[in-house]
């Protein structure tokens, strides 16, 4: 009951003072394939062998994962490694054919996590990014004001839209699923912004520009 009464008056306080844009984007997310089952029938169809996952908490996603070799990374609980992403990457010399990132959801981490998710991918891997799609501004304040934090995480998405060295989309399912592959960029985004002060409103206009968005039955064809 605590909580609750720090978010509402958090809500409030962002009310206030932060941007006032309250359309939102209608997506029912009990329509689509959980993470856990795309996940899964990416590594089987490609054949992958290594995974890497970071932010497991629970294991909600991890456990689920059947694969030969895989590797969780979570400062707190869950995985099979305790330390922070930032670490782990630092002392790293292996590499994935998958990594999931869906540790803390925020755009400075995110950014950091698939810079260095890019480091150590397979050529014929994927990184796949959670939550990329929030579908009202309550979803994405950094810090949480709402039940179901998304975070601000699609920033980082449209960040690596401008990386000529990535091609990244965004896969309409389980809050949206982002997804890069470490090679020439097929729909380069040409933006100049500071990625950290983008607006929920900016998002919303621009949705398809920036986001890249596919379908869960179109993903496998951009593999």
């Amino acid at each position: 009951m605590k909580q609750k009464y720090k978010f509402l008056i958090k809500r409030l306080l962002y009310y206030i003072y932060g941007e006032k844009f309250f359309k939102r984007l209608d997506y029912d997310w009990k329509k689509y394939p959980s993470r856990s089952e795309i996940i899964q029938k990416i590594i089987d169809s490609k054949k992958y062998k290594n995974y890497l996952e970071v932010g497991c908490d629970k294991d909600e996603n991890f456990s689920k994962i059947n694969v030969e070799k895989k590797i969780g990374v979570d400062p707190l609980k869950g995985g099979t490694l305790r330390m922070t992403s930032d670490n782990f990457f630092k002392n790293n010399n292996e590499k994935f054919d998958l990594i999931f990132l869906d540790g803390l959801h925020t755009y400075e981490q995110t950014i950091k996590d698939i810079d260095n998710s890019l480091k150590f991918l397979n050529d014929h891997g994927v990184v796949i990014i959670h939550d990329c799609l929030p579908k009202k501004i309550w979803n994405q304040i950094v810090p949480r004001v709402y039940g179901h934090w998304n975070g601000d995480v699609w920033k980082a998405i449209v960040h690596s839209r401008t990386y000529s060295y990535a091609d990244t989309y965004t896969c309409i399912a389980d809050h949206g699923l982002g997804i890069i592959f470490k090679r020439k960029n097929r729909d380069l985004l040409e933006l100049k912004k500071d990625f950290k002060n983008l607006k929920f409103s900016e998002y919303y206009y621009n949705h398809k520009k920036f986001m890249n968005p596919i379908s869960y039955e179109n993903l496998f064809s951009v593999f």
